[in-house]
């Protein structure tokens, strides 16, 4: 039942990373060293708690909220996706190395649940900001920011939640596919 919970707490934090990449591994990094629902000490991924990654994450952190505008372009946005996987593999392989004696089982999930994260989160913002003007829209990246890190809090502190937080991503994400396909439906009626 142990291998379930760290299996799931690692797919929610995963989630998190993929939603905005730093903050949630950065609030898994304090967590863990005060051995919060995580302990990363004697694990491969010991390093995920150490003060000097912590504050290249916090340093990240406000860099990227900093940025703003800057990170909106296509490129940026993949860029960001990227790290967030890559960030959300490490947290849910190290979430199962905390007490299992493998881990790379939660390479797949990890990757699974940031990639979906990331495309749901980033189809979702690119809707929304295209719907507010310039100086409303500059607050979603703090709204994104609050979401994945209420996300990984929840999933450290209650795993079976990032079962919540897997489920309504997949509902947004089939939400807003078929919304992509009845985008253009009322205009085939006026031929």
């Amino acid at each position: 039942m142990n291998f379930l919970f760290d299996l799931l707490q690692g797919a929610g934090l995963a989630a998190a990373n993929g939603i905005r990449p730093f903050l949630p591994s950065l609030l898994a990094g304090l967590l863990a060293s005060a051995n919060i629902g995580l302990d990363y000490d004697g694990t491969s991924f010991a390093f995920l708690e150490a003060p000097v990654f912590l504050g290249i994450l916090a340093g990240a952190t406000v860099a990227s909220i900093g940025a703003g505008k800057a990170l909106q372009t296509d490129r940026a946005v993949l860029a960001l996706g990227a790290v967030g996987i890559v960030l959300g593999i490490l947290q849910a392989s190290a979430s199962l190395d905390d007490r299992a004696d493998t881990w790379w089982p939660a390479i797949p999930v990890g990757a699974l649940c940031a990639v979906l994260a990331f495309l749901v989160a980033r189809s979702l913002l690119a809707r929304v900001r295209s719907r507010l003007d310039a100086e409303t829209a500059g607050a979603l990246p703090f709204y994104a920011e609050a979401i994945a890190l209420v996300t990984a809090g929840l999933s450290i502190l209650f795993p079976p939640l990032a079962l919540v937080a897997l489920g309504l991503l997949v509902r947004l994400l089939i939400g807003s596919r078929r919304r992509e396909g009845e985008k253009y439906a009322g205009l085939r009626i006026l031929r």
